[in-house]
């Protein structure tokens, strides 16, 4: 019986997935959370999303990505993105640090998350 939130949401150690003080429910509600994972285990494609990660660790491919880029620095992602970094491998042309979000950004701050892509977007048009 599951008793609190997924380790993924809640973290584990000193490790926080999401912008919440510990405590998830503090930004996502319980149905949030259930809807959320329920999407990863009735599709049966929690393995296949986290296909993301074991590509990103694997030796980076040198190069320079020529098509524009933003990035939505959330501050409590687990592994922040450096603006010098992406700007040395990516056409960076949109940086925004926002005010609070995790990992789980678009679910957690969806207003500021769409706020930025629109952002983004207008500057390409």
């Amino acid at each position: 019986m599951i008793t609190g939130p997924p380790p993924k949401f809640h973290g584990t150690r000193d490790i926080l997935w999401m912008d919440c003080d510990g405590r998830p429910e503090n930004v996502l509600s319980r149905d949030e959370l259930l809807d959320a994972v329920m999407l990863y285990w009735v599709t049966g494609s929690a393995a296949s999303s986290a296909r993301l990660y074991w590509e990103s660790f694997r030796k980076v491919v040198p190069g320079h990505v020529s098509v524009p880029t933003g990035v939505a620095a959330f501050p409590k992602e687990i592994i922040p993105a450096a603006p010098r970094w992406v700007a040395k491998r990516y056409n960076l042309v949109h940086w925004t640090d926002m005010p609070r979000g995790g990992h789980f950004a678009a679910l957690e701050q969806p207003e500021l998350f769409v706020a930025d892509v629109r952002a983004f977007f207008r500057r390409l048009r």
